[in-house]
């Protein structure tokens, strides 16, 4: 068996506030969504590179998966995104969103630093060392 590829789906408050956020502050593109009772989105996918999310309004995904009741929204997760510009980026991100994580050097050889979307959940970009 071969996997072909993962897009993790994110249980989201408000998906078009969502999508601004993704859009607008961090350069996502929106390739798809789906609206229900009037101009309201139920879900949404945005992209940037080959990084893709799924976002799905929070009633919508509990009612989809029961089990999901229990957890809180933002989870205990964190997305970690390899990145080609990481100072740039961090440039650009630092003084229009919540920084989770200043700018480090890791132990494992690289930069990242993280930060905390409009819906709480941790995005960590990295950067390897070049050496």
């Amino acid at each position: 068996m071969i996997l072909n590829d993962s897009t993790p789906n994110l249980m989201v408050r408000n998906v078009r506030q969502t999508v601004d956020f993704y859009t607008t502050i961090l350069g996502f593109k929106l390739v798809d969504s789906v609206s229900e009772s009037g101009n309201d989105l139920v879900f949404a996918i945005v992209q940037s590179g080959n990084v893709m999310f799924m976002f799905q309004e929070e009633n919508s995904l509990k009612e989809e998966y029961p089990q999901l009741a229990k957890f809180p929204q933002g989870g205990g997760l964190t997305f970690y995104i390899h990145v080609s510009d990481i100072h740039g980026l961090y440039g650009k991100f630092k003084e229009k969103v919540t920084i989770a994580k200043e700018m480090h050097e890791t132990f494992y050889g690289s930069t990242d630093f993280a930060i905390e979307d409009c819906n709480g959940y941790i995005l960590t970009f990295s950067q390897e060392n070049t050496k």
